[in-house]
């Protein structure tokens, strides 16, 4: 009678093991997400491309409050390629640049340890079909080359990606690490962008804009391609092929 007692746990126990169970976790995850992509459409971020930066915001402050609110937004499935113009448009190209890679690797970060902490466990049971597991282990095995991939060829969603990528077994170091290194380069082409944009014929803004087109073309003859391999391969192991 005591060991039934003592073995069935009270309505605190039940009531802390609701809370802490994955299910539960991955509500508040998209509770958060939903909060924080509201709060992206009623303040718009986007205005900083017309209206700039507070006028009271200036020199290490305005970088480091700008870093952060990147990383937010980020996180918050803001679209980078706004941000990275605003960045160049406020601090011009070097400085620009590297806050923008900052607040790139503070946001993805965050997003990672968000899907981890409150999505992983959830989430992982349910990777069963055939091209969500391929994918996963290629993300679990071959983290840094695969993430460096997905960063330096535009065409996957930035947020979409960090958040698929916390549901492997991708370690923190190779996420973030690819994610700063692979970014880099279109990161660059955006911010100096943003920085000519008063002055769209200079060698700069035309150099910055042919780098964002090739790097877009290459991304969707890399898709095409892999496609076509996938097809290939399904069909030479009988599988039925998906369009």
């Amino acid at each position: 009678m005591l060991e039934s007692a003592a073995s069935s746990p009270g309505p605190a126990g039940r009531r802390s093991r609701a809370l802490l169970s994955p299910w539960f976790r991955l509500g508040l995850l998209v509770a958060l997400l939903a909060g924080a992509a509201a709060a992206v459409l009623a303040f718009r971020p986007e205005r900083l491309l017309a209206d700039g930066w507070p006028p009271h915001t200036s020199g290490g402050a305005a970088v480091v409050l700008f870093a952060g609110a990147y990383g937010l937004c980020t996180a918050s499935f803001v679209p980078r390629p706004i941000l990275n113009l605003a960045a160049g448009a406020l601090f011009g190209g070097p400085v620009g640049t590297a806050v923008a890679v900052v607040g790139t690797v503070l946001g993805s970060g965050l997003s990672f340890g968000l899907g981890r902490l409150l999505g992983q466990d959830a989430l992982r049971p349910l990777l069963r079909g055939r091209w969500l597991t391929a994918a996963d282990r290629q993300l679990s095995r071959h983290g840094f080359r695969s993430m460096m991939a997905i960063r330096l060829f535009p065409g996957v969603p930035f947020a979409a990606a960090n958040y698929c990528a916390s549901v492997s077994r991708m370690g923190w170091a190779p996420f973030l690490l690819a994610t700063g290194l692979g970014s880099l380069p279109n990161t660059a082409a955006y911010v100096i962008a943003g920085s000519h944009a008063s002055s769209p014929t200079s060698p700069a803004f035309l150099a910055a804009t042919a780098f964002i087109a090739i790097t877009g073309l290459a991304a969707v003859i890399v898709a095409w391609r892999r496609k076509g391999q996938a097809l290939r391969a399904s069909r030479a192991q009988g599988w039925p092929a998906r369009t």
